[in-house]
């Protein structure tokens, strides 16, 4: 199993009452830190206010942080969880997207997604449609993405959106495009979306709701003559790895203290625990065919976590 790990951005509440000065040292020791352990990949959020609740707290903007962190890495692969559609037009987010797989050496992940936080849409101006007409406007953008990355020129004519001779260069070192993630649960149409398009699919889900998906998603990629195999199905979730009890006990206490949020929202997650019960879980999402992990580690700037975590590597 592949693993890569999120460094602190603020949307978790993880950039608390710092100055900015400060809150980047962060951002780029852990970045380096994931990358010296030997990680696959380092990610990054796409929202604009922090959760469970917008606070007057930072928030560092997804696609800015992937073009500074492009640069103080040199070998880790760089990913979003998730992209939101709505945010950016597609063509121009193709452009930003083929601009950094360049910058970077060819080392982007592309990951998208639907979109779902309301109150960003109503904060920042974007109009929030239905949640089908979104995962619509979320295919159309698929579909541009493919032509930006491959054509000379792309032109698309869709309900949403529309293009005309197009130019996106220079284009990306990976060919035919960066890998693209279609993130997402949604059983109707987000995982045919993924059968028909992505790479990877990106849920956070326990044991018996990966199992699930994954027999859903099956029969997507059989409706769609695609190999099962072939899609990448992957987990997304918090991991918080204590020595023993106690040091679980206490790791989960400073994270609910210094972000705000209730220690029962990391309790009874499948990798949160201690090491031995962590790697028995994660044993078990890899025999379930679970071939990625994207770990946030809300004790990475002062807990072990990352460091325990990285034994799996």
């Amino acid at each position: 199993m592949k693993i890569g790990a999120f460094v602190p951005q603020g949307w978790r509440m993880d950039l608390n009452n710092l100055n900015p000065t400060d809150e980047w040292e962060i951002i780029k020791n852990s970045a380096l830190k994931i990358e010296n352990l030997g990680y696959e990949s380092l990610w990054v959020y796409d929202h604009f206010h922090t959760v469970p609740s917008p606070t007057i707290q930072p928030t560092y903007e997804c696609w800015t942080l992937m073009s500074a962190l492009s640069q103080i890495t040199s070998s880790i692969r760089l990913g979003q969880m998730c992209t939101c559609n709505s945010y950016r037009n597609p063509a121009y987010l193709a452009k930003i997207a083929a601009n950094i797989d360049v910058m970077s050496n060819g080392r982007l992940e592309f990951a998208i997604g639907a979109g779902w936080y309301d109150q960003e849409y109503k904060a920042y101006g974007y109009d929030y449609p239905s949640n089908g007409t979104r995962l619509k406007m979320l295919e159309e953008s698929l579909q541009i993405y493919i032509e930006m990355m491959t054509k000379d020129k792309a032109t698309y004519n869709g309900k949403y959106y529309n293009i005309f001779e197009a130019i996106n260069e220079p284009k990306p070192i990976q060919k035919p495009y960066p890998p693209l993630w279609v993130c997402g649960g949604g059983e109707k149409v987000t995982l045919k979306l993924l059968a028909k398009y992505g790479k990877y699919g990106n849920w956070d889900v326990d044991l018996d709701t990966f199992k699930s998906k994954s027999r859903i998603l099956q029969e997507h990629c059989d409706n769609q003559n695609r190999d099962f195999n072939s899609v990448i199905r992957t987990l997304h979730t918090n991991v918080i790895i204590g020595e023993n009890e106690n040091d679980l006990t206490l790791k989960i206490s400073k994270v609910s203290e210094d972000t705000n949020i209730p220690e029962s929202y990391y309790l009874n997650r499948p990798l949160v625990g201690t090491k031995i019960k962590v790697f028995e879980n994660l044993d078990i999402y890899s025999e379930l065919g679970c071939g990625y992990l994207t770990a946030y580690i809300p004790d990475i700037v002062w807990g072990n976590t990352v460091e325990i975590l990285s034994e799996r590597i």
